[in-house]
């Protein structure tokens, strides 16, 4: 069974009422149950977890290097702007999927370039709450090399 890290970052607890007109009407929970459901038909060990703080998440991807095979993250607003996640990511040694729910190349120039993207495996942009259920299955079928 791989052992899967889900983290999610600031104003992520918000999806469903904090612009819906980007990120659509579905909540977190909804996210993390069909995440929870999904990582069992896959036969997945999953941990999920959103913070508002980049410290915590930094903590979370350390912490991994023990606990994870594999982290997918939604690092929100933290993407366009943390070298510590970027950094704590770098020392991961697992995959890496980095999922947005909103297409961030066609976004204001803000939201455009990650810097998490350098250090991912690979990114999944655009697809809405199915990101994550993408980003299970590639991690499902994807070894580190």
């Amino acid at each position: 069974m791989k052992r899967l890290m889900i983290l999610n970052g600031p104003n992520l607890n918000l999806l469903g009422v904090r612009e819906p007109h980007i990120y659509g009407t579905t909540t977190l929970a909804q996210i993390r149950e069909s995440c929870e459901q999904h990582a069992k038909k896959l036969s997945l060990e999953l941990s999920f977890h959103q913070s508002n703080h980049e410290g915590e998440i930094v903590d979370w991807i350390q912490s991994a290097r023990q606990t994870a095979d594999a982290i997918i993250i939604n690092p929100a607003g933290y993407s366009f702007t943390s070298i510590a996640i970027l950094d704590a990511i770098k020392a991961f040694e697992g995959l890496v999927v980095e999922v947005h729910i909103s297409n961030i190349h066609a976004r204001d120039e803000h939201h455009r370039h990650s810097k998490i993207s350098s250090a991912a495996t690979g990114v999944i942009a655009g697809l809405g709450p199915y990101g994550y259920i993408a980003a299970m299955d590639a991690v499902a079928q994807m070894k580190k090399g």
